[in-house]
């Protein structure tokens, strides 16, 4: 059974820094690309970042600079850390993988997680 899950979230203050993590266990998700969506209250979710097996990321613009995707193959792990913190960036933060990165992009993705917590205090 596949299963992504994700640590990590939080309440941290604006301007501050959290570092999420997502396992992977079921398969070998080292030929997919992986990433990372949003969803705040009331909203729609949104795609944060992608990056694919081969190591190419996108960014979304109001992350940029600021949040970084790293993976560990070897351990089946994607990280996401979030530096300069603000508030509009609370949301559920959920892991996501596909085999191809457009997939994951345009928000259909194969496998989901059920998201962690991301709260930014102003």
């Amino acid at each position: 059974q596949v299963q992504l899950v994700e640590s990590g979230g939080g309440l941290v203050q604006t301007g501050g820094s959290l570092r999420l993590s997502c396992a992977a266990s079921g398969r070998t998700f080292s030929s997919y690309a992986m990433g990372w969506f949003r969803q705040a209250p009331g909203k729609e979710r949104e795609f944060v970042v992608a990056r694919s097996w081969s190591g190419v990321s996108t960014y979304a613009d109001s992350v940029k600079g600021r949040f970084t995707i790293s993976r560990d193959n070897a351990k089946n792990m994607v990280y996401l850390q979030m530096n300069n913190l603000k508030p509009e960036d609370t949301a559920v933060y959920f892991c996501a993988a596909d085999p191809r990165m457009s997939a994951i992009v345009a928000g259909r993705s194969q496998y989901w997680g059920r998201g962690t917590q991301v709260t930014v205090s102003s």
